[in-house]
């Protein structure tokens, strides 16, 4: 049966193409996701009252969005090789697997970072210059892992940069008042969706000696996904009461603070299978506030 699945369409893929689609985790696009939805709260909530957001600037995002989440990944990869051949995981990766060399890897994230240099171009000035900042971010994250316990809270900083280039696009620079709770929001909320991604791996990490918010926490993990809960919805409320956001937008964030209730009070951190079910599930998130954000607009 024909099917249009992420997956799907990377195996369909030309045999020489398959390794690089996977190296930008093509096959597993909810990364993708959550690095977009950030870009389009901060999108939306720069539209102007009664208005829809700029269509052309999502469509541009998306493709930056996938760019980048797919060059985070290469660059994630070329750190992490020797590492990932020892977690069951991951081992099967491109890199890991010897599938592609490290040369061929590291030409294919020029040209990734290329192409998303030519979307960050087509936006103002001050934009440029607010993209460009993220990119340290995006080259150190993976090395955080092997020197803190909360290299969660680095990927937070770096996959919610959208909450801050989405405003400053439309309207020319940031309106801190709403941009800085808003990217705040979207750190919590990171923290709260890869914390949990991180209780697949514990027992690897702990062999391999990599360290994350999972091996932190523990058992006490629901309690610090409550409170990283709470204050992102919080900053979710602070966001939309500065820039005069109406009922459906709160109504989004209560259906959020729901959503992330049910999801930690039912949350196994020793079931790998339910921890990438709940994972997955933070798009739903994502969207329902995009949505708050439009319908609140109008």
């Amino acid at each position: 049966p024909l099917s249009f699945s992420a997956a799907e369409l990377v195996r369909a893929a030309p045999g020489p193409l398959r390794p690089y689609l996977r190296l930008m985790r093509l096959h597993q696009p909810a990364g993708t996701w959550l690095l977009y939805l950030p870009c389009t709260w901060s999108i939306g909530l720069a539209a102007q009252p009664g208005c829809l957001p700029d269509g052309q600037m999502l469509s541009l995002f998306g493709v930056g969005a996938v760019l980048m989440r797919g060059a985070g990944c290469t660059i994630n990869d070329m750190w992490d090789r020797d590492f990932d051949k020892k977690v069951a995981r991951t081992a099967n990766r491109p890199l890991a697997a010897g599938d592609i060399s490290t040369f061929q890897s590291f030409i294919f994230l020029g040209g990734q970072l290329s192409l998303a240099l030519c979307v960050l171009l087509c936006l103002n000035y001050y934009s440029i210059v607010l993209g460009a900042a993220s990119l340290s971010l995006v080259i150190t994250y993976p090395l955080m892992k092997r020197i803190t316990y909360w290299p969660q809270l680095v990927l937070g900083l770096t996959f919610n940069w959208g909450a801050l280039l989405g405003w400053s696009a439309i309207k020319g620079s940031c309106e801190w008042s709403v941009c800085l709770p808003l990217y705040l929001a979207g750190v919590m909320w990171t923290l709260v969706y890869d914390t949990i991604y991180a209780h697949q791996d514990k027992k690897d990490d702990i062999i391999v000696g990599v360290k994350s918010t999972a091996l932190q926490f523990k058992e006490d993990t629901k309690q610090w996904l409550s409170g990283f809960s709470l204050a992102m919805l919080l900053s979710l409320c602070v966001a939309g009461m500065n820039c005069d956001q109406t009922f459906p937008y709160y109504s989004a964030v209560a259906a959020i603070g729901a959503h992330l209730a049910h999801q930690i009070y039912t949350l196994d951190i020793d079931k790998p299978e339910d921890c990438w079910k709940k994972f997955a599930s933070n798009r739903t998130v994502g969207v329902v506030l995009f949505i708050g954000i439009v319908l609140g607009n109008l």
